[in-house]
């Protein structure tokens, strides 16, 4: 399992989403001092739960190492949905009144998509590996009767 590129680089993306689940994502300052929000309570949960979703995916990935098919197209998935995420930070960048920070933790979302789908493409050679050994061994055997 961990011997194949497309698992380490599936767990960059976990490790990254559970980053942006733990962390702060930005800071402004208040009456009090200076406040921190996490990424669950931007924009009520909604990017919460998009980012939930993608981590739900990472994981089901890893853990499907054994049918290529299926990790290669949750990879692809939460790569898009990566992408969606960071577009839905990047609107909220530009629109953030003066005065609030956003950390740098806000792009992880387009980290995470360039990591799955280089997970896709390593999953993808796998499967043409394997096809093309199946490919050999049934035209020996074809040679053989």
């Amino acid at each position: 399992m961990w011997q194949r590129i497309q698992t380490l680089y599936l767990a960059i993306s976990a490790i990254l989403i559970t980053v942006m689940l733990c962390g702060n994502a930005i800071s402004f300052p208040s009456e009090e001092g200076i406040q921190q929000i996490t990424y669950l309570q931007l924009q009520k949960p909604w990017l919460g739960i998009l980012l939930g979703v993608i981590a739900a995916m990472i994981a089901l990935a890893l853990v499907s190492f054994k049918v290529r098919i299926l990790q290669m197209r949750l990879s692809t998935l939460s790569a898009l949905v990566a992408l969606g995420a960071q577009g839905w930070l990047a609107y909220l960048y530009f629109t953030a009144p003066e005065g609030v920070v956003f950390k740098w933790t806000a792009i992880f979302p387009f980290v995470i998509f360039i990591s799955n789908l280089l997970a896709a493409r390593g999953c993808y050679q796998d499967q043409l590996m394997v096809e093309a050994a199946y490919h050999i061994r049934d035209s020996r055997r074809r040679k053989r009767k």
